[in-house]
């Protein structure tokens, strides 16, 4: 019988013992403190997955956290047109609840230039090399000369949009009929507004002719080939005349994007900003589940069953009692100064609706939370939100007071976003010491234990091989040993059975 691989095959006829049966049975004994190091790397291993899984739950409500974590994040705004058409509007969590009037006096215009009708569009238009046509848009002077055999229209205007630096595009146009064309070469400028009118325009080409007289100081075009003036938008926001290059005027009142659609000075319109609480409300909402989610895997990894036994590889792990502390802190560590001097009831989350159940998940009181945001909304973005901006004072990053805001004012999101921070990070201390996060420092524990279990159980499979290979050669010398004793047994045997 052949025994591991080795190529050696006996039964014990010599001695009359199973050596195999016996030899397995003796690796298989010497072999059982694998299984023990096996299972002690599985649990390991399984410590390490479900710590991913935690890590990620906890990196989940920062994420949540963060679109809580500053007013303009917190807040949402609707805002309204009292007229459609004449202007498009939207607000940001920056915006301010009022109302606005806007009266849309012009749109803005891109200046166009179009020059006379030639009947080919292939036909060389040039007579001698060296014509050329110049102008300038927006302050880039922009040339093109051509060469007398190679001077078409689709020419020109392919070496125009070559050297017109994004300034301006030239296209080549049928102004005419398919069977009596009239070709034109027409000259854009990409951006709007009378800063970037095409100006300067001259034109010695023989075969192309166009008017270039500019427009007047009133923007009016001078010249029939001048078909659209470059011109700025003008509005009247809140009683101010306010002038842009383009329609955007995203930038005139803060978190709110305008956008003129059409003009007309007689026509004032109103438009309104208002909280929109049912975004806020889903915000809330997604947060609220994000930290119940993450509060049912604690439980269950914090449970204990005397039938099936712990709820979780982590049960007993000192950094779910570590990071679930430091996550209430942030939450709900409000001191009792602060709560003393709350005059309307925004210190709190169980102030404003948001309420813990005794399992440690959390609920939402609509009705409570509909009531405390219609009456101060700006209370409650303060509750959750940073208002003043975050400052450690210069706190060196290895110190507890570098993740600690003195300022006057620190939002519970903002707290929450700063303490998951803290536990995710990893930067250099006094010394160039590396300080990591309590995550990463866990699981370098973890993968430390899998490492040394991993060489142990190779060190310990080799032990057991080198026992097998001993007993094989042992086993196999008492066969050698015992089929001599047999064999010097048979010939005494028969050399007395001879002398009978």
């Amino acid at each position: 019988m052949a025994i591991n691989g080795t190529g050696i095959s006996f039964s014990g006829l010599a001695s009359g013992i199973d050596s195999s049966a016996l030899i397995q049975k003796l690796v298989t004994l010497e072999g059982l403190p694998i299984k023990l190091l096996e299972a002690k790397k599985e649990t390991f291993q399984d410590k390490l997955s479900t710590l991913g899984t935690f890590k990620g739950l906890v990196k989940d409500l920062q994420t949540k956290a963060k679109t809580l974590a500053t007013k303009s994040d917190f807040l949402s705004f609707k805002a309204s047109a009292s007229l459609e058409g004449f202007l498009s509007v939207s607000a940001s969590g920056a915006a301010t609840e009022g109302v606005h009037t806007v009266t849309v006096n012009k749109l803005a215009a891109v200046d166009r230039w179009a020059f006379d009708g030639v009947a080919s569009k292939t036909a060389n238009l040039a007579t001698v090399d060296g014509q050329q046509i110049s102008f300038s848009v927006g302050g880039t002077n922009i040339s093109v000369t051509t060469v007398a055999n190679d001077s078409s229209l689709e020419q020109i205007a392919a070496d125009i949009n070559t050297a017109g630096q994004g300034k301006v595009t030239a296209s080549v146009v049928n102004a005419g009929t398919s069977t009596s064309p009239s070709y034109q070469l027409v000259l854009t400028a990409t951006e709007s507004g009378a800063g970037n009118r095409i100006t300067g325009l001259t034109n010695n080409i023989a075969g192309l002719n166009i008017n270039t007289a500019g427009p007047n100081g009133a923007g009016v075009a001078q010249s029939p080939n001048n078909i659209t003036v470059g011109s700025d938008a003008e509005a009247v926001i809140d009683g101010l005349t306010i002038v842009r290059e383009d329609n955007d005027f995203g930038d005139v009142i803060t978190g709110l994007d305008l956008q003129l659609q059409a003009a007309d000075p007689t026509k004032t319109i109103t438009v309104a900003v208002d909280p929109n609480t049912e975004v806020i409300k889903t915000k809330l909402k997604d947060f609220v589940d994000t930290y119940n989610k993450l509060i049912e895997f604690v439980n269950k990894q914090n449970s204990y069953n005397q039938e099936s036994g712990a709820g979780g590889d982590l049960f007993g792990d000192s950094i779910l009692k570590s990071v679930m502390g430091d996550i209430r802190q942030a939450l709900f560590g409000v001191s009792q100064t602060t709560v003393a001097n709350d005059t309307e009831g925004y210190s709190m989350l169980s102030l404003v609706g948001i309420k813990s159940k005794t399992n440690g998940t959390l609920e939402i009181d609509n009705t409570k939370l509909d009531s405390k945001l219609a009456t101060n909304i700006d209370a409650f973005a303060d509750l959750f939100a940073d208002v003043d901006g975050f400052s450690n004072g210069g706190a060196a990053q290895n110190t507890p007071a570098y993740y600690t805001d003195i300022t006057a004012d620190s939002g519970l999101a903002a707290s929450l976003d700063r303490a998951i921070d803290k536990m995710m990070k990893t930067y250099t201390g006094q010394g160039g010491n590396v300080l990591k996060g309590i995550f990463d420092t866990r699981s370098e524990t973890y993968n430390t234990s899998i490492s040394k279990l991993s060489k142990d159980i190779a060190a310990k499979e080799a032990q057991v091989a080198k026992f097998q290979e001993t007993l094989i050669a042992r086993f196999t010398k008492l066969e050698e040993v015992m089929g001599g004793l047999n064999s010097q047994g048979a010939s005494l045997q028969a050399a007395l059975t001879g002398l009978m």
